[in-house]
Order: structure tokens, then C-alpha cells, then sequence
């Protein structure tokens, strides 16, 4: 492998960095857009029961704030059930979008990663052409710089591609599954909203 390396040149190590980057991006993203993390089972039910025990108390909204995304939602609810529906629903919103921003937290930067691998790998495609070039001599070519040309041109290429493709893949992948999220937490976002709704009408 080092071999491999040292045959690409300097300009695999840009690739590199950038590997190493995206790959970090990658397990951190595998690791905190978990179903069961962002969106815990039964809190709905959960928050809704403490609710009818004890009000929108600052325990509960507390609880809610430090448990997940979706009791960060919750709270903003719970916080302004006082209001009118439509209250409820923009402290929601507005909520809504800085938990969307978490859930999309580093995606840009994986993205740019995708698309600047390729860039990188032809880069060093062309050092190497230029080293192919500057091979080239009155006498004849130097086989030992021709050589030492390819594989930079090769090798950066191949590199290059090797680090986009997945970056890409894993790209798509967590901004499906940000989307598949986020439309979840509303619809349960929304059954808080009218059930908190109806018992404060219920109840006045």
C-alpha cells in the first residue's frame, strides 16, 4: 500500500485527507441518525401521560429538552400549550428547523467531498501528464520519469474515484434518511399538537 502511495505522488495525500475526512463524517452520521435515537419509541405516549399527571411542568419540558430531536420538538409544545394551536405549531416549526439542521449537520461538507474527489484525482492526472511530458528529452524519453508519470496520473485517478463513489452512495443515503426523519417527528409533532389542544379545550 505504501508503495502505492509513493508511485501516486504528492498529490494522493490531498485525496487521502479527504478520505479520512469522509469516512469520519460517515460513522459519526451512522452513529447519531439512528431511528431509535432521533425518534425514541412510545415518548409520544410518554409525554402525553406526564402531561395528564402533572401539566406542562419544567421537570417535563426539561426531560424532554435533554432526551432526544424529537422531545426537543415535544418541548417546544409543551412549552406553549398555554397558546392557541397555531402558536403551538410555528414554536414547532420553528424548532423544527434547528433540529433539521443538526440532522443535517456535515452532509454540505460529505457532499463536497463527493464532488471534489473526482477534481482532485484529475489534478493529479495532469501532474502526472506533465511529468510524462517533462520525460521527454533530445535523447529520447527517460523511462525511469515516464514510468513515474503514469502512475501519478493513474494512480490519482483511480484514488479519486475510489473516495467519491461512496462518499456520494453514503451522501444520498443519510439525506433520504434525514427526509424520512424529519416527516416522522412532524406527523408525531402534529398528534401532539391536537391531542395537548383538546384536552386544554376540554378542560377550560
Amino acid at each position: 500500500m505504501w508503495s502505492i502511495i509513493e508511485a501516486a505522488g504528492w498529490p494522493i495525500w490531498t485525496i487521502m485527507a479527504a478520505s479520512v475526512v469522509a469516512l469520519a463524517i460517515i460513522l459519526e452520521r451512522l452513529l447519531s441518525l439512528r431511528k431509535n435515537l432521533v425518534i425514541p419509541p412510545n415518548l409520544l405516549e410518554q409525554t402525553l401521560q406526564e402531561f395528564q399527571r402533572n401539566g406542562a411542568s419544567n421537570e417535563l419540558q426539561q426531560r424532554l429538552l435533554s432526551h432526544s430531536l424529537l422531545g426537543q420538538l415535544f418541548c417546544a409544545g409543551v412549552r406553549n400549550v398555554a397558546g392557541s394551536r397555531e402558536v403551538m405549531k410555528e414554536a414547532i416549526e420553528d424548532e423544527g428547523r434547528l433540529v433539521a439542521h443538526q440532522l443535517g449537520r456535515f452532509l454540505t461538507t460529505l457532499g463536497t467531498i463527493a464532488a471534489m474527489a473526482p477534481l482532485l484525482g484529475l489534478l493529479g492526472t495532469v501532474i502526472g501528464m506533465i511529468e510524462i511530458f517533462g520525460s521527454q528529452s533530445p535523447t529520447g524519453a527517460n523511462p525511469q520519469a515516464l514510468a513515474q508519470g503514469i502512475s501519478i496520473a493513474l494512480y490519482n485517478t483511480a484514488f479519486g474515484l475510489i473516495v467519491a463513489i461512496p462518499s456520494m452512495m453514503f451522501y444520498r443515503h443519510f439525506r433520504s434518511r434525514v427526509d424520512g426523519l424529519l416527516i416522522e417527528m412532524e406527523s408525531q409533532a402534529i398528534k401532539l399538537v391536537e391531542v395537548l389542544q383538546g384536552e386544554r379545550r376540554s378542560g377550560g
